[in-house]
This record gives C-alpha cells, structure tokens and sequence, in this order.
C-alpha cells in the first residue's frame, strides 16, 4: 500500500469539492483548481468527515504509481485554494536587481538589456527588496514553473555565486585560477 496514497486528504472549512466521475474540482471562494484522474483510480469525497480518499483497483505497478500521484495533486489543490504556494528568489551580483514595472518584473542582470518578465495569469510577482522577491498563486506546478524560468535567466555560477537563486539554496563554489 501507498504511504502517500493511503492518508486521507482533510478539507477545511468553507472548501467544496466536487467529483464528476474523473473530474475533480476543488474551490473556494472565487479560487477554483481542477484536475482529471485516471479513470480506474477512484475518489470518493466523505461530506460528514470532510475527507478526500484516492483508492487504487488493484496492486499492480501503474496504479501504486498513480496512488501517490494523484492524492499529492488533490492535496496541493487543497492546500493552493486554501493557502497557497511561495517560492523566494534572490539576486546575488554587484548591479543586479529586480523592480516590478506594473504587474510585469523587470530583471537588470548584468545584460546590455534589461529583462521584462511577463507572469502568467493566476501569478502573483512582489519584490520585497531590489534584490529579493517572491512568485505566488494557488498552483504549486505553476508557482514552480515560473520561479524556475525566471532563475533560468542568470543561473547561480558556481565562481562568484553570482545570479538568481532561490532562498536559502546553497551555490557549491568552485576555486578560480591560482595566480603563479
């Protein structure tokens, strides 16, 4: 059995779920996610308890796979229209920085040009200070996505530690030449 897939997913209050054969939307409030399981992987909402399960028809190597996958993305629905997702970036560089120009961000990253990020609909971008800011919405895949795209314009280099990186993520640092 499933360590991940056996744990039933609680939902608080003021969360609606609603399960249309292998359609499952969660919402609250104008929030709404959605997702499509597989058809023999079966969810059943419990109204009295306010519990999700994801139950697998048999033990075979596809099902005990799709198990786990499908109650971690019920579950990061639950918890996206609920609470969220956030992930922190920060630029490291002498002159670089990021400001938000509308609802777009701008990236000055050592280029000859400054770069304009456009997020996609349902991302929030807020820049704390010019050299740290968050990306946030109610989709984990999406939250990622674009926080990976956006690290993937200056990358951390392993010399300097220059460039974007996420909070708290460690830059293995490599030795320069050594003068003779």
């Amino acid at each position: 059995m499933s360590r991940v897939g056996k744990k039933p997913i609680d939902v608080p209050d003021g969360v609606s779920v609603e399960i249309d054969q292998n359609l499952v939307k969660v919402s609250k409030g104008d929030k709404v996610l959605q997702t499509e399981v597989h058809p023999d992987i079966a969810v059943k909402y419990d109204a009295e308890k306010r519990q999700i399960e994801v139950v697998r028809p048999n033990d075979s190597r596809i099902f005990r796979s799709l198990h786990g996958l499908y109650r971690s993305l019920i579950s990061n629905m639950v918890i996206g229209v609920t609470v969220g997702f956030t992930k922190r970036l920060e630029i490291v560089g002498v002159g670089y920085r990021a400001e938000l120009k509308g609802r777009n961000l701008q990236l000055s990253l050592g280029f000859a040009h400054p770069i304009l990020f456009k997020p996609p609909e349902g991302i929030e971008i807020k820049v704390e200070t010019p050299t740290k800011f968050s990306v946030s919405g109610i989709e984990k895949q999406l939250v990622g996505q674009v926080a990976a795209k956006i690290r993937s314009f200056r990358p951390p280099e392993p010399y300097k530690g220059k460039g974007i990186r996420y909070e708290g993520e460690y830059v293995r640092r490599k030795v320069g030449k050594s003068a003779a």
